[in-house]
């Protein structure tokens, strides 16, 4: 069976608050989840994409849009990096340091858009990741598959439910499964 090319793909994953490392990147186990996911990166640069959308969060969205600087600075990828953030001033209640982080990524990135006014926080970081699901051929969840309620979860289910691939890490043990529309849950490659 021939695979369908991927051109474009939007990343999702859990915020610090639901890893056991949380905030402490010098952690083994966030150094080896950034290292699985460069990994799945360039797989999925191999595999033809070309475009990555991101949501501007802190964990996840963050690290990925490194690595995919790091990668572009290497010479190895060149991947178009779009970043959607809900709204302007979500990010009010970070640290000075972790604004100034993400500020740095969004000037390196080739697209940003700001999909909401702002008018309902906790709708619009929900209307956030649809937008990037809606532009993707694809998803790259990091996903602990956990029955509480979660953004995460959301988009996961969300990309399921039009018809897209789905490559989850899970942050824990950092296995790769492949949820495909064809194959609903069994562990395939795409």
């Amino acid at each position: 069976m021939e695979q369908k090319p991927f051109e474009s793909c939007a990343v999702t994953g859990h915020r610090p608050t639901r890893f056991a490392f949380r905030y402490d990147e010098s952690d083994p186990r966030c150094a080896a989840l950034k290292q699985q996911l460069r990994c799945q990166l360039i797989r999925l640069c191999r595999r033809g994409v070309r475009r990555f959308w991101v949501g501007g969060a802190l964990g996840v969205d963050l690290w990925v849009t490194e690595a995919l600087l790091a990668l572009r600075a290497e010479g190895c990828y060149a991947p178009e990096i779009c970043l959607a953030v809900p709204f302007e001033g979500y990010d009010a209640g970070w640290s000075e340091a972790d604004r100034q982080r993400m500020a740095a990524v969004r000037l390196a990135c080739q697209q940003v858009a700001v999909v909401t006014d702002g008018a309902d926080p906790a709708e619009d970081f929900k209307v956030r990741n649809r937008y990037m699901v809606d532009r993707a051929d694809c998803l790259l969840a990091v996903w602990d598959s956990d029955r509480r309620r979660s953004g995460t979860g959301m988009t996961v289910h969300y990309a399921e439910r039009l018809g897209l691939p789905v490559l989850v890490i899970h942050p824990d043990t950092l296995k790769v499964r492949y949820l495909l529309p064809e194959q609903r849950g069994k562990l395939t490659q795409f």
